[in-house]
């Protein structure tokens, strides 16, 4: 499954750039845990990435900085029982991690005031509410 991974149609990560280690996964899968090695740890070095354009790699390592540690991304996979279906799952977070990281940020919100009608709406809205109150009321002389 050495084949490069598409993040997004301008950021592909070369095979080459990807780490993979196998170990013991402590998921289902009975006895058959304790032979085969499905656990997947899939690593990719962000921050010395060649692939990665220079300002695309900044917003990136500002928006994952809490799930590197020294500059690289590591997913584990232990769901599956298969070690190949655990590699497909991993290769896909890590895929669906960057592609968030690398989006645009938001427009920035312009501050509104509300319209003169809106307040006069609200204003003889609320006193309206207050007559109907004021009605429920028992009079005094009651």
């Amino acid at each position: 499954m050495a084949e490069d991974l598409t993040v997004t149609r301008g950021l592909v990560i070369p095979a080459s750039e990807l780490r993979e280690r196998f170990s013991r996964s402590s998921g289902p899968g009975g006895q058959h845990v304790n032979t085969t090695d499905s656990r997947v740890e899939l690593s990719f070095d962000l921050a010395n990435s060649p692939s990665v354009p220079e300002w695309l790699r900044t917003r990136m390592l500002g928006r994952l900085s809490t799930r590197l540690v020294n500059g690289v991304l590591t997913i584990a996979v232990s769901e599956q029982r298969a070690q190949l279906q655990n590699r497909a799952v991993a290769r896909e977070r890590l895929a669906s991690l960057l592609r968030d990281a690398a989006a645009a940020p938001p427009p920035v919100r312009r501050p509104t005031k509300p319209s003169r009608g809106a307040k006069e709406r609200r204003i003889s809205a609320k006193k309206r509410r207050g007559v109907t109150k004021r009605n429920r009321r028992a009079s005094p002389d009651d």
